[in-house]
């Protein structure tokens, strides 16, 4: 048999036990919901961090440290 197609073949039979795995136990891989609901959580907390530095500079460049002439 070519050497090729041992290769192809064994990749096929992995792949094979993976796809049966999977199709064994549905709850065993994330679903599209909770990737999108984590990606919003994350897009929300970057969000508050933005405004919360946004404060702190807008702070700290209004504190006087008494060197104006």
């Amino acid at each position: 048999m070519f050497t090729e197609l041992i290769v192809l073949r064994h990749l096929f039979t992995v792949l094979h036990s993976r796809w049966e795995a999977l199709r064994a136990d549905p709850e065993a891989g994330y679903t599209t919901e909770t990737v999108i609901v984590t990606a919003l959580l994350a897009a929300l907390a970057l969000t508050a961090v933005g405004i919360i530095v946004a404060k702190v500079v807008s702070a700290a460049n209004n504190i006087s440290t008494g060197s104006g002439g």
